[in-house]
């Protein structure tokens, strides 16, 4: 059994935002050695201590996210992808039923009209904590979508709502949007940098109304269609307003080589017109953000599917181009968009070497599981710790406005020219990509992405396949893409395993591009020989050496067809994404003993 604690509040000092006992004692009282409300909420000091302690953002680890897509390979044990590769049950999937962080939010809406300041003040704070519990809910929608609806935080004796069945999705994220309406409208412009004004409320409102009506738009379970369209406009009058704002701009000076990457590697975002809410990193105050490891180490890698997603940089499709199944490394990345040699290791990439002197071209390791790719997205190429933890994080990036825009407008199908050319062209531009035509796009769809989102329709289907492209390429790594792949219904592009780079063979492959070969695949059944026997290249430098072999033999490079060469297979176990299951998760068993009200299950959950 579970048991939440609230925040504990000293004279001064929010000490915690932890749960800690049971469900009950959760949501009814505060604790005993707390000071009671009425002698807390007195101030503007008292509600700023409170609502800093709800402060809750997204930090670099999120460059590392999204392992359980289709964006990545991993070894680690990712949810969705042993539910598709196992039998999962209510007894087994059973994270995400947590509510301590609601009662700390409710108790703070309880209580804070005490305090002794002026309404405007009262509001924004309020805003503030309204604005939390909608993401709260949000997070708990997505997982689980009916779930008790709590306004308030719970009366000792009030059993009647302690122990309430799930309520229906549409009430939840009517509340969800009240919550966002009035947070908009009271949470004040002008804040510490680091913490979430008006705007990075408006963009939040922005997403959940486009993730709910693009979700209500594509999954007819739900029985919700013809509501869905209401979500939509608002994501487009909500980022319209933002950008007739005329408070952001992409961060752009020209240079596509380097603008989009220096989002991603900048210790200054707090001024960047493009970030509209920074996670600040700061060796010197104690907050390292360094996660060069993690990125770096084969955690993760990313997938071959996502290199292809990208285009050339004339604007032309790299899937289009002749034999670009059996291209190499070092081919991938010719004449593509720049932004695909900002967010991966690219051929002739240095990394930086200490002490300080001229570095020769990364070789790409290559390793079981793994695809050969290298993220360089959020990699701080840097020796010096003080870098490596003291680059910012863009925890909400003004680019979203612009592709909520246009997504949320193409679905509604009231997209023209000109919402495209002030959106996604400006974008692209940005990283020296031409302007998407929507004619264009719509007289000839791109095929691949046809057969990723088969339930795409009508006149818009190319302007829509291709501002999802643009979403995938423009927020690679930063965590996007699951919820993407949930709210499309395209779950099914999950049961594809994640493939890497290709090899037509045996023998010696350039890596660097320099023409000059960097690393030898070897057979299985052959030794490695010892270093004084091993190749070099022209330059006289070794070889690295690989046994290559196909997937669970006793070598380091899995290929597809074997000695025969390929793809590098990642694995190998058979996915199966079961529909409309898998996009929602079961209530935990052992809450569903504690409440039976909850019950039945949603969707074949068991």
């Amino acid at each position: 059994m579970k048991k939440f604690s609230l925040l504990n509040i000293s004279l001064a000092v929010v000490i915690g935002l932890t749960a800690a006992s049971c469900q009950k004692d959760f949501l009814n009282r505060y604790p005993q050695t707390s000071i009671p409300p009425d002698l807390f909420f007195k101030s503007e000091e008292d509600l700023n201590l409170y609502v800093t302690g709800l402060l809750s953002m997204a930090d670099r680890g999120r460059y590392v996210s999204d392992q359980d897509t289709d964006d990545k390979a991993t070894t680690g044990a990712m949810e969705i992808k042993s539910m598709m590769t196992g039998t999962p049950s209510s007894q087994t999937i059973t994270g995400g039923w947590s509510w301590g962080r609601l009662r700390n939010i409710n108790y703070f809406l309880d209580n804070y009209h005490n305090a002794g300041v002026t309404q405007e003040v009262k509001d924004h704070y309020a805003g503030l904590a309204r604005y939390y519990r909608a993401l709260f809910y949000m997070d708990k929608v997505k997982r689980f979508s009916d779930v008790p609806w709590y306004a308030h935080a719970m009366d000792p004796g009030d059993s009647v709502s302690l122990y309430k069945p799930r309520d229906p999705r549409k009430l939840i994220m009517d509340s969800v949007m009240a919550d966002l309406e009035f947070a908009a409208a009271k949470v004040k412009e002008s804040v510490p940098a680091g913490t979430p004004g008006k705007w990075a409320v408006k963009l939040a409102q922005a997403r959940i109304a486009l993730h709910e009506g693009t979700y209500r738009k594509y999954h007819s379970e739900l029985k919700l269609e013809a509501t869905a369209d209401a979500f939509l406009q608002t994501a487009a009058k909500v980022s319209e307003e933002i950008i007739s704002s005329g408070k952001f701009q992409l961060h752009n000076t020209g240079n596509p080589a380097t603008d989009y990457y220096a989002l991603f590697s900048s210790a200054n975002l707090a001024n960047n017109k493009e970030v509209m809410l920074v996670n600040i990193f700061d060796q010197d105050l104690k907050k390292n953000g360094g996660n060069n490891g993690n990125i770096n180490n084969y955690e993760q890698s990313p997938s071959r599917d996502l290199v292809q997603t990208y285009l050339m940089k004339d604007g032309s499709r790299f899937t289009d181009k002749p034999g670009y199944q059996t291209m190499q490394y070092v081919q991938e990345f010719a004449d593509r968009d720049p932004r695909l040699s900002q967010t991966f290791f690219y051929p002739g990439f240095k990394l930086a070497v200490n002490p300080p002197a001229v570095a020769n071209p990364y070789i790409l390791r290559l390793n079981k599981n793994f695809t050969g790719y290298h993220q360089l997205k959020g990699y701080m190429n840097s020796t010096d710790s003080k870098v490596i933890d003291g680059a910012d994080f863009p925890v909400h990036r003004y680019a979203e406005v612009l592709l909520i825009f246009a997504e949320a407008k193409a679905e509604l199908g009231t997209l023209t020219q000109g919402d495209l050319d002030r959106s996604i062209t400006l974008i692209r531009q940005r990283a020296g990509m031409p302007a998407l035509v929507m004619a264009t796009a719509n007289a000839a769809p791109d095929p691949l992405q046809v057969a990723k989102y088969p339930n795409v329709k009508g006149a818009n289907t190319g302007v829509i396949l291709e501002i999802r492209r643009e979403k995938r390429v423009e927020f690679a790594m930063e965590g996007y893409r699951f919820d993407d792949l949930m709210r499309w219904n395209a779950g099914k592009n999950l049961e594809k395993i994640p493939e890497g780079m290709y090899f037509p063979g045996l023998g010696k492959y350039d890596l660097t591009g320099d023409g000059v070969e960097d690393i030898i695949l070897i057979d299985k059944g052959t030794a490695i020989p010892p270093s004084g026997s091993q190749q070099t290249n022209s330059l006289g430098v070794k070889l690295v050496y690989y046994k290559a072999g196909s997937f669970g033999e006793d070598v380091t490079v899995y290929l597809r067809n074997g000695n025969a060469g390929g793809t590098i297979v990642t694995e190998t176990r058979t996915r199966d994404f079961q529909e409309p299951k898998y996009y929602y998760r079961p209530v935990p068993f052992n809450e569903l003993v504690l409440n039976p009200k909850l019950a039945p299950q949603l969707f074949d959950w068991k």
